[in-house]
């Protein structure tokens, strides 16, 4: 087994990492850092989708969840850490466990920040908050994958570490409510819709400031047994969010319509099962993070990417993309329903 307990652990030298996943938003950006840094990094994944995987980085093609496919790729090989994007349910990470016992020195399990309780005591949310989430089922089940994984620690050193990052983004990524299609709205003059009152807080964070964070604590063994959260230190109320994407898109007063969370839960069921419990789990509640436990472990760690900048460079890449400008007219029927009706009960 890999050991990264001992004196001999030098975290500034290359790693030998393994991403399990590496084309999501979040650990694309990761595995292009990873490289970048002169890490030694594998991504296994099925091969399907997802963005490019970066030069330098070697990939093997796996199914995660067959795992005598897994175990035949991987047959031989052990690594300094381990980095998992793709288990969302216990039974997952058991298999994990099991998978990867005595085969890395550190699993670095990504969790989410949903996972805390909502709605929060107080703010700022600390590594120390409860997780609860009554509202989503998707933040219950990474809560119920850190029991397993935190458990198979206690018991038997596993060499868990979990993140929790939230809202995180990268230039393929319209963070509102409805994505481009909101976009489209303000471009063509529609009013859009906005949960809640507009003033609740958020926090948004761009992928390569995450993966700053992210990839250096890869290694270290004090992180072992450890969870940290990972996100910017810039929160803003949703109205500027909005405000932002329109003046990065070229519209200066869009019009926006605010409603209230449970009614757009209400009434987005038939069109997406998840916005509804997506929106009452998470981004209804003002949320702002202490990042001090990741700053002390990874030095200079500091997010450095304005979220005005990022919707800037948000938009400008779907302008050059066009066909990916996509307009979801249900989404579109759902937000004049509401808003006629938000306007009438007016």
């Amino acid at each position: 087994m890999v050991n990264l307990l001992g004196p001999e652990a030098d975290t500034a030298a290359p790693r030998n990492l393994l991403f399990l996943g590496g084309t999501g938003v979040i650990s694309a950006a990761a595995a292009q850092r990873a490289v970048v840094l002169g890490h030694r990094v594998t991504i296994l994944n099925r091969g399907q989708s997802g963005k490019p995987v970066p030069d330098g980085a070697e990939v093997l093609h796996a199914d995660i969840r067959d795992r005598e496919a897994v175990r035949s790729v991987l047959a031989g090989l052990e690594f300094d850490a381990v980095a998992d994007f793709i288990t969302f349910t216990p039974d997952q990470a058991r298999a994990n466990v099991e998978q990867f016992r005595g085969r890395t020195g550190q699993y670095v399990f990504i969790s989410t920040a949903s996972a805390y309780q909502k709605p929060p005591n107080r703010l700022p949310i600390l590594e120390s908050t409860p997780l609860k989430n009554p509202f989503w089922q998707y933040s219950r089940d990474k809560i119920a994958c850190e029991d397993v994984l935190f458990g198979a620690y206690r018991s038997d050193d596993f060499p868990v570490t979990v993140v929790r990052p939230s809202h995180t983004y990268d230039r393929t990524r319209v963070g509102l409510l409805g994505g481009w299609t909101d976009i489209h709205r303000m471009r063509t003059g529609q009013p859009v819709m906005v949960h809640g009152d507009g003033t609740s807080l958020w926090t948004v964070t761009h992928a390569r400031d995450f993966a700053k964070a992210f990839v250096g604590l890869l290694g270290r063994p004090q992180a072992v047994g450890e969870s940290y959260t990972i996100t910017s230190d810039e929160y803003l109320p949703w109205d500027q969010i909005y405000g932002l994407f329109a003046r990065a898109a070229g519209v200066s007063e869009p019009e926006l319509v605010h409603i209230a969370s449970e009614t757009i839960a209400a009434h987005s069921a038939g069109y997406s099962p998840h916005l509804g419990p997506g929106l009452l789990g998470d981004r209804a509640h003002s949320v702002v993070f202490d990042n001090s436990k990741i700053k002390a472990l990874v030095p200079g760690y500091t997010a450095t990417i304005a979220f005005a900048d990022g919707t800037r460079e948000i938009v400008n890449w779907y302008d050059s993309h066009p066909e990916l400008q996509s307009v979801d007219h249900e989404f579109m029927a759902l937000s004049d329903r509401l808003i006629r009706w938000a306007r009438s009960a007016g």
